[in-house]
């Protein structure tokens, strides 16, 4: 589990197959460093990695199939490119972003970045998959940041977020350009929220779209009112 806030950029340089190397790029890598050891989990651009092997200034990692066909680890990777990097939480620590899982839902894509007097608006869409989970002021992860929807078009599946200087000038956000790929992980709680609503006790996929059985009684049996 991780808390969106990032600890420090590094470089991620494919070795073939499924495997690749992340190497810590400034002084904050320390952070990420100090005690990292084998098995650890380390969220890359907001996937959720395993550490195979430490090295001097980073560590080798390698991306299950269900991971590159559903992150930006699956696209076409020749060179390195600037990845945000968390070390997991650990009991005690405080949680300044919301609950990431580095489980990844899906791919989404830069529209727009435009500079403002005190932030970064940025654009993105995503896919009606993801979508679902996008509140407007409530929380969703990009490349592992923790960010505030800032505004959301439910009927372009598009969300605008305000990113304040430290965060743009301290992630990979910088390097993106319109047309970016970007890996987006909805809020753990609306999933928790949308399986009990959509499934009750009869156990249907939580990703049917019927909503027939949410009645006011449902949700006071529930505890939603």
């Amino acid at each position: 589990m991780f808390t969106g806030l990032i600890q420090a950029l590094g470089t991620m340089e494919p070795l073939g197959g499924d495997s690749w190397q992340i190497t810590c790029v400034n002084q904050s890598g320390e952070v990420i460093m100090q005690d990292l050891a084998y098995g650890d989990s380390v969220a890359v651009d907001g996937v959720c990695l395993t550490v195979e092997q430490v090295l001097k200034d980073g560590f080798i990692a390698t991306a299950s199939p269900e991971t590159l066909r559903r992150t930006t680890l699956g696209g076409e990777q020749t060179q390195r490119r600037y990845v945000n990097l968390e070390a997991s939480l650990k009991v005690g620590s405080k949680v300044g972003g919301h609950f990431v899982m580095g489980h990844v839902d899906g791919i989404g894509r830069l529209l727009v970045a435009e500079q403002t007097a005190s932030s970064w608006e940025m654009t993105f869409i995503a896919s009606v998959a993801i979508a679902r989970y996008i509140v407007p002021k409530g929380s969703i992860a990009v490349n592992g940041i923790s960010l505030t929807v800032a505004a959301y078009e439910p009927e372009l599946s598009q969300f605008k977020v305000a990113v304040i200087p430290l965060t743009y000038s301290e992630t990979n956000l910088r390097y993106l350009v319109s047309g970016s790929l970007v890996n987006l992980e909805g809020d753990i709680l609306g999933k928790y929220v949308e399986k009990l609503l959509y499934s009750g006790n009869s156990h249907t996929r939580a990703n049917d779209d019927s909503i027939d059985g949410i009645t006011p009684a449902f949700l006071a049996e529930h505890g939603y009112l």
